[in-house]
Protein backbone atom coordinates (compact mmCIF):
# COMPACT_ATOMS: atom_id res chain seq x y z
CA UNK A 1 0.00 0.00 0.00
CA UNK A 2 2.99 2.33 0.90
CA UNK A 3 3.83 2.14 -2.41
CA UNK A 4 0.83 3.62 -4.12
CA UNK A 5 0.14 7.29 -4.91
CA UNK A 6 -2.99 8.44 -3.92
CA UNK A 7 -4.78 8.78 -6.94
CA UNK A 8 -3.86 5.07 -6.99
CA UNK A 9 -5.20 4.16 -3.83
CA UNK A 10 -8.58 5.91 -4.57
CA UNK A 11 -9.10 3.88 -7.55
CA UNK A 12 -8.47 0.95 -5.79
CA UNK A 13 -10.99 1.49 -3.21
CA UNK A 14 -13.86 3.26 -4.56
CA UNK A 15 -17.02 1.43 -5.08
CA UNK A 16 -18.46 1.74 -8.19
CA UNK A 17 -21.52 3.96 -8.64
CA UNK A 18 -24.11 2.47 -10.62
CA UNK A 19 -26.96 5.00 -11.75
CA UNK A 20 -30.00 2.50 -11.61
CA UNK A 21 -32.19 3.94 -14.28
CA UNK A 22 -35.97 3.47 -15.71
CA UNK A 23 -36.66 0.19 -17.42
CA UNK A 24 -33.92 -1.65 -15.47
CA UNK A 25 -35.14 -5.10 -13.53
CA UNK A 26 -36.21 -4.78 -10.17
CA UNK A 27 -33.36 -4.80 -7.58
CA UNK A 28 -34.38 -6.62 -4.12
CA UNK A 29 -32.27 -7.17 -1.28
CA UNK A 30 -32.12 -8.09 2.10
CA UNK A 31 -30.93 -4.77 3.63
CA UNK A 32 -31.62 -1.49 1.97
CA UNK A 33 -30.02 1.57 3.31
CA UNK A 34 -31.38 5.33 1.79
CA UNK A 35 -28.74 7.70 2.21
CA UNK A 36 -24.86 7.36 2.29
CA UNK A 37 -24.15 9.73 5.17
CA UNK A 38 -21.46 8.78 7.58
CA UNK A 39 -24.23 6.50 9.71
CA UNK A 40 -25.60 5.40 6.50
CA UNK A 41 -22.46 4.07 5.69
CA UNK A 42 -21.66 2.34 8.62
CA UNK A 43 -25.05 0.76 8.61
CA UNK A 44 -24.32 -0.66 4.99
CA UNK A 45 -21.06 -2.21 5.92
CA UNK A 46 -22.57 -3.53 9.54
CA UNK A 47 -25.42 -5.52 7.49
CA UNK A 48 -23.17 -6.98 5.34
CA UNK A 49 -20.40 -8.34 7.55
CA UNK A 50 -23.56 -9.58 9.27
CA UNK A 51 -23.61 -12.25 6.37
CA UNK A 52 -26.66 -9.52 4.32
CA UNK A 53 -27.20 -8.82 0.92
CA UNK A 54 -26.97 -4.97 1.53
CA UNK A 55 -27.63 -2.25 -1.30
CA UNK A 56 -27.07 1.62 0.01
CA UNK A 57 -28.35 3.98 -2.37
CA UNK A 58 -26.23 7.51 -2.47
CA UNK A 59 -28.02 10.68 -3.32
CA UNK A 60 -24.73 12.60 -3.63
CA UNK A 61 -21.16 11.92 -5.99
CA UNK A 62 -19.53 11.34 -2.57
CA UNK A 63 -19.99 8.71 0.65
CA UNK A 64 -19.75 9.72 3.74
CA UNK A 65 -22.08 12.93 4.23
CA UNK A 66 -20.94 16.08 6.39
CA UNK A 67 -17.53 13.73 7.33
CA UNK A 68 -16.56 13.44 3.57
CA UNK A 69 -17.63 17.40 2.69
CA UNK A 70 -15.45 19.07 5.16
CA UNK A 71 -16.29 18.14 8.66
CA UNK A 72 -12.83 16.80 9.32
CA UNK A 73 -12.38 18.51 12.69
CA UNK A 74 -14.70 15.88 14.44
CA UNK A 75 -16.87 16.38 17.31
CA UNK A 76 -15.43 13.68 19.60
CA UNK A 77 -17.43 14.35 22.71
CA UNK A 78 -15.50 12.23 24.85
CA UNK A 79 -13.25 10.08 22.92
CA UNK A 80 -13.08 6.84 24.68
CA UNK A 81 -16.96 6.32 23.94
CA UNK A 82 -16.38 5.88 20.47
CA UNK A 83 -16.40 2.32 20.06
CA UNK A 84 -17.31 -0.54 16.78
CA UNK A 85 -17.02 0.78 13.66
CA UNK A 86 -16.94 4.24 14.31
CA UNK A 87 -13.66 3.57 16.29
CA UNK A 88 -12.39 1.39 13.23
CA UNK A 89 -12.80 4.28 10.73
CA UNK A 90 -10.57 6.99 12.98
CA UNK A 91 -8.29 4.25 13.23
CA UNK A 92 -7.72 3.27 9.21
CA UNK A 93 -7.74 6.82 8.80
CA UNK A 94 -4.65 6.81 11.33
CA UNK A 95 -3.13 4.23 9.16
CA UNK A 96 -3.77 6.16 5.69
CA UNK A 97 -1.81 9.12 7.57
CA UNK A 98 0.97 6.42 8.01
CA UNK A 99 2.03 6.57 4.89
CA UNK A 100 4.44 9.32 3.53
CA UNK A 101 3.75 9.96 0.57
CA UNK A 102 -0.16 11.42 2.00
CA UNK A 103 1.66 14.37 3.24
CA UNK A 104 1.89 16.40 -0.16
CA UNK A 105 1.86 19.77 1.48
CA UNK A 106 3.24 19.70 4.54
CA UNK A 107 5.43 16.78 6.98
CA UNK A 108 3.85 13.87 9.38
CA UNK A 109 5.99 15.36 12.27
CA UNK A 110 5.02 19.18 11.50
CA UNK A 111 1.68 17.89 12.33
CA UNK A 112 2.17 16.70 15.66
CA UNK A 113 0.67 18.33 18.81
CA UNK A 114 -2.02 19.87 16.96
CA UNK A 115 -5.23 19.37 18.76
CA UNK A 116 -8.81 18.20 17.33
CA UNK A 117 -11.68 18.90 19.88
CA UNK A 118 -10.04 17.84 23.09
CA UNK A 119 -7.52 14.24 21.90
CA UNK A 120 -4.49 15.47 19.77
CA UNK A 121 -5.54 15.35 15.90
CA UNK A 122 -3.14 12.56 15.49
CA UNK A 123 -3.32 10.28 18.35
CA UNK A 124 -0.36 7.86 17.51
CA UNK A 125 -0.90 6.51 21.63
CA UNK A 126 -4.71 5.07 20.55
CA UNK A 127 -4.27 4.69 17.26
CA UNK A 128 -6.75 7.27 16.02
CA UNK A 129 -6.83 10.32 13.42
CA UNK A 130 -9.36 12.75 14.66
CA UNK A 131 -8.82 15.28 12.17
CA UNK A 132 -8.78 14.24 8.66
CA UNK A 133 -9.43 15.78 5.33
CA UNK A 134 -12.35 15.73 3.18
CA UNK A 135 -11.13 13.41 0.79
CA UNK A 136 -9.13 11.08 3.25
CA UNK A 137 -12.67 10.21 4.52
CA UNK A 138 -13.92 9.32 1.66
CA UNK A 139 -11.63 6.97 1.01
CA UNK A 140 -11.33 5.42 4.00
CA UNK A 141 -15.53 5.02 3.83
CA UNK A 142 -14.83 3.63 -0.19
CA UNK A 143 -12.62 1.08 1.59
CA UNK A 144 -14.91 -0.06 3.98
CA UNK A 145 -17.54 -0.52 1.79
CA UNK A 146 -15.98 -2.48 -0.69
CA UNK A 147 -14.31 -4.53 1.82
CA UNK A 148 -17.67 -5.95 3.08
CA UNK A 149 -19.33 -6.20 -0.30
CA UNK A 150 -21.53 -3.43 -0.59
CA UNK A 151 -23.50 -2.30 -3.49
CA UNK A 152 -23.58 1.07 -3.99
CA UNK A 153 -25.85 2.87 -6.72
CA UNK A 154 -27.05 6.43 -6.91
CA UNK A 155 -30.77 7.75 -6.82
CA UNK A 156 -32.74 9.87 -5.40
CA UNK A 157 -36.03 8.81 -3.36
CA UNK A 158 -39.70 9.96 -5.57
CA UNK A 159 -41.10 12.21 -2.62
CA UNK A 160 -43.83 13.57 -4.61
CA UNK A 161 -46.19 10.71 -2.85
CA UNK A 162 -45.81 7.72 -5.00
CA UNK A 163 -41.84 6.45 -3.39
CA UNK A 164 -42.78 4.32 -1.24
CA UNK A 165 -44.95 0.99 -1.78
CA UNK A 166 -46.45 -0.61 1.62
CA UNK A 167 -49.41 -2.22 2.91
CA UNK A 168 -50.25 -1.26 6.44
CA UNK A 169 -47.04 -0.43 8.26
CA UNK A 170 -44.82 -2.81 5.97
CA UNK A 171 -42.60 -1.04 3.39
CA UNK A 172 -42.34 -3.85 0.37
CA UNK A 173 -40.12 -0.90 -2.05
CA UNK A 174 -39.11 2.23 -2.69
CA UNK A 175 -38.98 3.96 -5.98
CA UNK A 176 -36.54 6.51 -7.31
CA UNK A 177 -36.53 9.89 -9.40
CA UNK A 178 -35.33 7.47 -11.95
CA UNK A 179 -37.53 4.67 -12.26
CA UNK A 180 -35.59 2.34 -10.58
CA UNK A 181 -37.92 0.38 -8.05
CA UNK A 182 -35.65 -1.40 -4.87
CA UNK A 183 -37.24 -3.99 -2.90
CA UNK A 184 -36.20 -5.22 0.52
CA UNK A 185 -36.86 -7.03 3.73
CA UNK A 186 -35.89 -4.25 6.11
CA UNK A 187 -35.30 -0.53 5.40
CA UNK A 188 -32.88 2.29 6.80
CA UNK A 189 -33.30 5.64 6.37
CA UNK A 190 -29.56 7.05 7.35
CA UNK A 191 -30.37 10.42 5.61
CA UNK A 192 -29.95 13.43 7.78
CA UNK A 193 -33.34 14.75 6.13
CA UNK A 194 -35.42 11.68 7.71
CA UNK A 195 -36.94 11.77 3.77
CA UNK A 196 -37.85 7.65 3.91
CA UNK A 197 -38.94 7.78 7.17
CA UNK A 198 -41.30 11.13 6.13
CA UNK A 199 -42.13 9.31 2.96
CA UNK A 200 -43.09 6.26 4.92
CA UNK A 201 -45.34 8.31 6.97
CA UNK A 202 -44.00 8.27 10.29
CA UNK A 203 -44.52 10.61 12.14
CA UNK A 204 -41.98 13.32 12.59
CA UNK A 205 -41.55 16.85 14.46
CA UNK A 206 -39.62 20.32 13.07
CA UNK A 207 -38.27 23.17 15.02
CA UNK A 208 -38.12 23.54 18.42
CA UNK A 209 -40.93 22.10 21.07
CA UNK A 210 -41.70 23.98 23.39
CA UNK A 211 -39.92 23.07 26.97
CA UNK A 212 -43.60 22.18 28.35
CA UNK A 213 -43.90 18.96 25.79
CA UNK A 214 -41.22 17.02 27.44
CA UNK A 215 -41.03 19.30 30.72
CA UNK A 216 -37.05 20.63 29.77
CA UNK A 217 -35.82 24.00 30.10
CA UNK A 218 -33.62 24.88 27.08
CA UNK A 219 -35.56 23.48 24.22
CA UNK A 220 -38.05 26.45 22.67
CA UNK A 221 -37.03 30.21 22.05
CA UNK A 222 -34.22 31.35 24.67
CA UNK A 223 -33.36 35.07 24.52
CA UNK A 224 -31.84 34.62 27.95
CA UNK A 225 -29.44 31.47 26.92
CA UNK A 226 -28.48 33.68 24.06
CA UNK A 227 -24.69 34.49 25.13
CA UNK A 228 -22.68 32.29 22.75
CA UNK A 229 -22.05 33.34 18.93
CA UNK A 230 -23.66 36.77 19.83
CA UNK A 231 -23.12 40.16 18.45
CA UNK A 232 -21.79 43.29 19.77
CA UNK A 233 -23.85 45.65 21.54
CA UNK A 234 -24.75 48.29 19.26
CA UNK A 235 -25.55 47.36 16.05
CA UNK A 236 -28.35 49.39 14.57
CA UNK A 237 -30.96 47.08 12.43
CA UNK A 238 -31.76 49.44 9.41
CA UNK A 239 -31.15 49.15 6.09
CA UNK A 240 -29.68 52.89 6.79
CA UNK A 241 -28.84 53.31 10.20
CA UNK A 242 -31.14 55.05 12.33
CA UNK A 243 -34.00 55.69 9.34
CA UNK A 244 -36.71 53.41 10.52
CA UNK A 245 -38.55 54.23 6.63
CA UNK A 246 -35.43 52.62 5.12
CA UNK A 247 -36.52 48.81 6.67
CA UNK A 248 -34.70 46.51 8.56
CA UNK A 249 -31.28 44.33 7.42
CA UNK A 250 -31.42 41.42 5.64
CA UNK A 251 -32.45 38.24 7.71
CA UNK A 252 -33.86 40.75 10.54
CA UNK A 253 -36.92 39.99 12.03
CA UNK A 254 -38.74 43.18 14.01
CA UNK A 255 -39.71 41.16 16.65
CA UNK A 256 -39.92 36.97 18.25
CA UNK A 257 -43.06 35.46 18.36
CA UNK A 258 -43.35 34.11 21.68
CA UNK A 259 -41.80 33.96 25.01
CA UNK A 260 -38.89 32.28 26.42
CA UNK A 261 -39.89 28.32 26.54
CA UNK A 262 -42.51 28.79 23.82
CA UNK A 263 -41.66 26.19 20.03
CA UNK A 264 -41.73 27.26 16.57
CA UNK A 265 -41.03 25.56 13.25
CA UNK A 266 -38.14 27.00 12.78
CA UNK A 267 -34.89 25.68 11.86
CA UNK A 268 -31.45 25.85 13.56
CA UNK A 269 -28.66 27.42 10.61
CA UNK A 270 -27.15 25.82 8.72
CA UNK A 271 -23.88 26.59 6.24
CA UNK A 272 -21.08 24.36 4.35
CA UNK A 273 -17.73 23.44 6.20
CA UNK A 274 -15.08 24.67 4.33
CA UNK A 275 -11.85 23.19 3.68
CA UNK A 276 -9.49 26.10 3.35
CA UNK A 277 -5.45 26.09 2.38
CA UNK A 278 -2.99 28.57 2.74
CA UNK A 279 -0.34 26.74 0.25
CA UNK A 280 -0.41 28.64 -2.45
CA UNK A 281 0.51 25.50 -4.81
CA UNK A 282 -2.95 24.24 -3.68
CA UNK A 283 -4.53 27.07 -3.43
CA UNK A 284 -7.29 27.98 -5.95
CA UNK A 285 -8.72 32.22 -5.31
CA UNK A 286 -12.07 32.87 -4.31
CA UNK A 287 -14.35 34.67 -6.44
CA UNK A 288 -17.17 37.16 -6.57
CA UNK A 289 -20.23 35.11 -6.57
CA UNK A 290 -22.47 35.40 -9.36
CA UNK A 291 -25.17 38.20 -8.58
CA UNK A 292 -23.12 39.48 -5.30
CA UNK A 293 -24.07 42.97 -3.63
CA UNK A 294 -22.69 44.27 -0.61
CA UNK A 295 -25.46 45.58 1.29
CA UNK A 296 -26.04 41.85 1.49
CA UNK A 297 -23.14 42.27 3.54
CA UNK A 298 -23.83 45.35 5.86
CA UNK A 299 -24.25 43.37 8.62
CA UNK A 300 -21.14 42.09 9.09
CA UNK A 301 -20.17 46.10 7.86
CA UNK A 302 -21.23 47.07 11.37
CA UNK A 303 -20.21 44.39 13.51
CA UNK A 304 -16.45 44.79 12.19
CA UNK A 305 -17.12 48.78 12.72
CA UNK A 306 -18.20 47.39 16.79
CA UNK A 307 -14.89 45.49 17.06
CA UNK A 308 -15.36 41.91 15.56
CA UNK A 309 -12.06 40.98 14.16
CA UNK A 310 -12.26 36.82 13.57
CA UNK A 311 -15.57 35.59 11.48
CA UNK A 312 -15.07 31.38 11.19
CA UNK A 313 -12.49 28.85 12.43
CA UNK A 314 -9.19 27.95 10.67
CA UNK A 315 -9.22 24.23 12.69
CA UNK A 316 -6.00 22.96 11.31
CA UNK A 317 -6.41 19.66 9.37
CA UNK A 318 -3.14 17.40 8.12
CA UNK A 319 -1.61 19.16 4.94
CA UNK A 320 -1.92 22.39 6.05
CA UNK A 321 -6.05 22.56 5.43
CA UNK A 322 -8.96 24.08 7.08
CA UNK A 323 -12.19 22.69 8.70
CA UNK A 324 -13.25 26.44 8.86
CA UNK A 325 -16.53 26.25 10.99
CA UNK A 326 -19.42 28.91 12.36
CA UNK A 327 -17.62 31.18 15.09
CA UNK A 328 -19.24 34.42 16.85
CA UNK A 329 -22.24 36.21 16.05
CA UNK A 330 -21.44 36.78 12.35
CA UNK A 331 -19.95 34.49 10.73
CA UNK A 332 -20.76 31.57 8.28
CA UNK A 333 -23.75 30.25 9.51
CA UNK A 334 -26.87 31.65 6.76
CA UNK A 335 -28.89 32.58 10.16
CA UNK A 336 -32.74 32.17 9.06
CA UNK A 337 -32.19 30.96 5.76
CA UNK A 338 -32.81 26.88 6.65
CA UNK A 339 -36.43 27.05 7.65
CA UNK A 340 -37.72 25.79 4.18
CA UNK A 341 -34.99 23.04 3.95
CA UNK A 342 -36.82 19.91 5.54
CA UNK A 343 -39.80 19.70 4.07
CA UNK A 344 -38.71 21.27 0.85
CA UNK A 345 -38.93 19.63 -2.34
CA UNK A 346 -35.60 18.77 -4.11
CA UNK A 347 -35.42 21.72 -5.87
CA UNK A 348 -36.15 24.13 -3.09
CA UNK A 349 -33.52 22.53 -1.23
CA UNK A 350 -31.65 23.13 -3.93
CA UNK A 351 -32.09 26.52 -4.25
CA UNK A 352 -32.02 27.00 -0.51
CA UNK A 353 -28.51 25.20 -0.70
CA UNK A 354 -27.34 27.47 -3.63
CA UNK A 355 -28.31 30.48 -1.52
CA UNK A 356 -25.95 29.48 1.23
CA UNK A 357 -22.96 28.98 -0.84
CA UNK A 358 -23.72 31.80 -2.68
CA UNK A 359 -23.65 33.99 0.35
CA UNK A 360 -20.42 31.79 2.43
CA UNK A 361 -18.22 32.61 -0.60
CA UNK A 362 -19.23 36.26 -0.65
CA UNK A 363 -18.89 36.40 2.76
CA UNK A 364 -15.27 35.19 2.61
CA UNK A 365 -14.61 37.13 -0.49
CA UNK A 366 -16.02 40.32 1.30
CA UNK A 367 -13.53 39.68 4.35
CA UNK A 368 -10.75 39.26 1.67
CA UNK A 369 -11.60 42.13 -0.85
CA UNK A 370 -13.97 45.16 0.63
CA UNK A 371 -12.54 48.01 0.76
CA UNK A 372 -15.01 48.99 4.20
CA UNK A 373 -12.89 45.52 5.34
CA UNK A 374 -9.73 46.96 7.53
CA UNK A 375 -6.77 46.16 5.82
CA UNK A 376 -5.27 44.47 8.72
CA UNK A 377 -8.39 41.79 8.25
CA UNK A 378 -8.06 41.76 4.34
CA UNK A 379 -4.52 40.75 4.78
CA UNK A 380 -5.20 38.33 7.49
CA UNK A 381 -7.82 36.48 5.18
CA UNK A 382 -6.26 36.78 1.83
CA UNK A 383 -3.96 34.11 2.44
CA UNK A 384 -6.58 31.45 2.45
CA UNK A 385 -8.18 29.76 -0.69
CA UNK A 386 -9.82 26.51 -1.86
CA UNK A 387 -7.64 23.50 -1.81
CA UNK A 388 -7.02 22.48 -5.55
CA UNK A 389 -6.99 18.97 -4.44
CA UNK A 390 -10.55 18.35 -2.96
CA UNK A 391 -14.10 18.77 -4.27
CA UNK A 392 -12.76 17.99 -7.79
CA UNK A 393 -16.35 17.82 -9.03
CA UNK A 394 -17.70 20.95 -7.62
CA UNK A 395 -15.17 23.62 -8.22
CA UNK A 396 -13.48 22.86 -4.90
CA UNK A 397 -16.31 23.60 -2.80
CA UNK A 398 -18.05 20.99 -0.64
CA UNK A 399 -20.79 19.06 -2.77
CA UNK A 400 -23.60 18.61 0.58
CA UNK A 401 -24.49 21.30 2.59
CA UNK A 402 -23.99 20.80 6.56
CA UNK A 403 -27.83 20.08 7.37
CA UNK A 404 -27.35 20.33 11.26
CA UNK A 405 -30.91 19.65 12.25
CA UNK A 406 -34.14 19.03 10.02
CA UNK A 407 -36.79 16.52 10.49
CA UNK A 408 -36.46 14.62 14.19
CA UNK A 409 -38.85 11.18 14.67
CA UNK A 410 -41.48 11.03 16.74
CA UNK A 411 -41.41 7.35 18.04
CA UNK A 412 -42.61 5.56 21.49
CA UNK A 413 -39.12 6.37 22.49
CA UNK A 414 -37.79 10.29 22.49
CA UNK A 415 -34.71 11.05 24.14
CA UNK A 416 -34.81 14.54 25.12
CA UNK A 417 -32.81 16.96 27.65
CA UNK A 418 -33.76 15.02 30.97
CA UNK A 419 -32.21 11.76 29.53
CA UNK A 420 -28.90 13.37 28.40
CA UNK A 421 -28.60 15.32 31.90
CA UNK A 422 -30.03 12.06 34.01
CA UNK A 423 -29.58 8.58 32.30
CA UNK A 424 -30.69 6.38 35.23
CA UNK A 425 -33.72 5.75 34.48
CA UNK A 426 -32.78 4.79 30.77
CA UNK A 427 -32.90 0.86 29.72
CA UNK A 428 -31.61 -0.97 26.64
CA UNK A 429 -28.42 1.21 25.91
CA UNK A 430 -26.73 1.20 22.38
CA UNK A 431 -24.20 3.49 22.53
CA UNK A 432 -22.93 6.32 25.00
CA UNK A 433 -23.22 10.32 23.98
CA UNK A 434 -21.17 12.70 25.49
CA UNK A 435 -21.24 16.01 23.58
CA UNK A 436 -22.22 19.16 24.69
CA UNK A 437 -26.01 19.75 24.14
CA UNK A 438 -25.76 22.53 21.18
CA UNK A 439 -28.21 24.44 18.90
CA UNK A 440 -27.39 27.19 16.54
CA UNK A 441 -28.87 30.19 16.36
CA UNK A 442 -32.49 30.03 14.61
CA UNK A 443 -32.93 33.80 14.11
CA UNK A 444 -31.83 37.26 13.96
CA UNK A 445 -34.22 40.27 15.40
CA UNK A 446 -34.61 43.52 17.29
CA UNK A 447 -34.02 43.46 20.54
CA UNK A 448 -36.14 46.26 23.27
CA UNK A 449 -33.45 48.40 23.08
CA UNK A 450 -33.28 48.42 18.93
CA UNK A 451 -30.30 46.73 18.52
CA UNK A 452 -29.48 43.32 15.84
CA UNK A 453 -29.72 40.03 18.56
CA UNK A 454 -29.43 36.17 17.69
CA UNK A 455 -31.59 33.67 19.15
CA UNK A 456 -31.34 30.61 19.59
CA UNK A 457 -27.64 29.28 20.13
CA UNK A 458 -28.01 26.98 23.27
CA UNK A 459 -24.55 24.93 24.14
CA UNK A 460 -24.73 23.37 27.63
CA UNK A 461 -22.12 21.55 29.13
CA UNK A 462 -22.51 17.29 29.71
CA UNK A 463 -21.10 16.25 32.49
CA UNK A 464 -20.71 12.76 31.49
CA UNK A 465 -20.86 10.40 29.34
CA UNK A 466 -24.87 8.83 28.66
CA UNK A 467 -26.63 6.01 27.95
CA UNK A 468 -28.66 6.23 24.71
CA UNK A 469 -31.39 3.80 24.14
CA UNK A 470 -31.98 2.27 20.88
CA UNK A 471 -35.54 2.50 20.39
CA UNK A 472 -34.97 6.22 19.49
CA UNK A 473 -34.45 4.24 16.41
CA UNK A 474 -37.85 2.28 16.62
CA UNK A 475 -40.63 4.17 14.34
CA UNK A 476 -44.16 3.31 16.31
CA UNK A 477 -45.09 0.16 15.39
CA UNK A 478 -48.49 1.24 14.01
CA UNK A 479 -46.59 3.22 11.31
CA UNK A 480 -43.39 0.86 9.62
CA UNK A 481 -42.73 -2.34 11.32
CA UNK A 482 -39.48 -2.85 8.86
CA UNK A 483 -38.07 0.45 8.72
CA UNK A 484 -35.03 1.49 11.53
CA UNK A 485 -34.50 5.70 11.08
CA UNK A 486 -30.80 6.21 12.11
CA UNK A 487 -30.01 10.04 11.64
CA UNK A 488 -33.03 11.89 11.85
CA UNK A 489 -33.79 10.16 15.15
CA UNK A 490 -36.48 10.16 18.09
CA UNK A 491 -35.77 13.16 20.17
CA UNK A 492 -36.61 17.03 21.51
CA UNK A 493 -34.61 19.90 19.83
CA UNK A 494 -31.86 20.09 22.49
CA UNK A 495 -31.75 16.02 23.11
CA UNK A 496 -30.85 16.06 19.44
CA UNK A 497 -28.30 18.56 19.84
CA UNK A 498 -25.93 16.11 21.78
CA UNK A 499 -26.46 13.97 19.14
CA UNK A 500 -26.24 14.97 16.08
CA UNK A 501 -22.39 14.61 15.45
CA UNK A 502 -20.68 12.65 12.69
CA UNK A 503 -18.87 9.88 15.45
CA UNK A 504 -22.77 9.53 17.18
CA UNK A 505 -24.28 8.95 13.76
CA UNK A 506 -21.62 6.61 12.71
CA UNK A 507 -22.81 4.49 15.88
CA UNK A 508 -26.26 4.69 15.11
CA UNK A 509 -25.59 3.33 12.05
CA UNK A 510 -24.06 0.62 13.16
CA UNK A 511 -26.78 -0.34 15.74
CA UNK A 512 -29.59 0.47 13.00
CA UNK A 513 -27.52 -2.23 10.85
CA UNK A 514 -27.08 -4.33 13.72
CA UNK A 515 -31.04 -4.43 14.41
CA UNK A 516 -31.38 -4.51 10.24
CA UNK A 517 -29.44 -8.12 10.24
CA UNK A 518 -31.23 -9.45 13.44
CA UNK A 519 -34.94 -9.15 12.48
CA UNK A 520 -34.21 -9.85 8.84
CA UNK A 521 -32.71 -13.31 10.18
CA UNK A 522 -35.51 -13.84 12.76
CA UNK A 523 -37.97 -12.98 10.45
CA UNK A 524 -39.37 -10.13 12.77
CA UNK A 525 -40.50 -6.56 12.73
CA UNK A 526 -37.81 -4.70 14.34
CA UNK A 527 -39.77 -3.59 17.35
CA UNK A 528 -39.80 -7.34 18.03
CA UNK A 529 -36.11 -7.48 18.33
CA UNK A 530 -34.92 -8.66 21.72
CA UNK A 531 -32.47 -6.14 23.17
CA UNK A 532 -30.41 -9.49 24.86
CA UNK A 533 -29.89 -10.33 20.89
CA UNK A 534 -28.75 -6.69 19.87
CA UNK A 535 -26.55 -5.89 23.13
CA UNK A 536 -25.01 -9.32 22.26
CA UNK A 537 -23.91 -8.64 18.70
CA UNK A 538 -22.82 -4.96 19.90
CA UNK A 539 -20.52 -5.81 22.14
CA UNK A 540 -19.01 -8.48 20.05
CA UNK A 541 -18.45 -5.56 17.73
CA UNK A 542 -16.59 -3.96 20.32
CA UNK A 543 -19.60 -0.70 20.59
CA UNK A 544 -19.08 0.76 24.09
CA UNK A 545 -22.88 0.83 25.54
CA UNK A 546 -21.53 1.24 29.52
CA UNK A 547 -20.36 4.70 30.75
Amino acid sequence: MHNLTRRQWLKSTTVPMLAVGLGRAINTSDILVYGATSGGVLAAVQAARMGMNVTLIARHRTVGGASANGLGYADVGRWHTIGGLAYEFFHRLWLYYRNPAVWRWQSRDSYKGVFGQGPLAMDDRHQAMWCFEPHAAEYVFQAMLKDAGVRVVYGQLDRSGHGVHRTGPTIHSIRTTQGAIFRAGIFIDATYEGDLMAAAGVRYFTGREANSVYGETIDGIERHLAVGNQLPPGIDPWRIAGDRQSGLLPGVFSRIDGPDGSGDKKIQAYAYRMCLTDVPANRVAIEKPDGYTADQYELLFRAIACGVRRFFTLSLLPNRKTDSNNSGGMSTDYIGMSYGYPDGSDAQRDRISLAHRRWQIGLVWTLQHHPRVPAEIRDFYRSWGLPRDEFIHTKHWPEEIYVREARRMVGDCVLTQNQVVNDRATRDSALLGSYTMDSHNVQRYVDHLGQVRNEGDVQVWVSRPYRVPWQIILPRRAEAVNLLVAAAVSASHMGFGSLRLEPVFMMLGQVAGTAAALSYKNKATVQDLPYHDLRRQLLADEQILQP
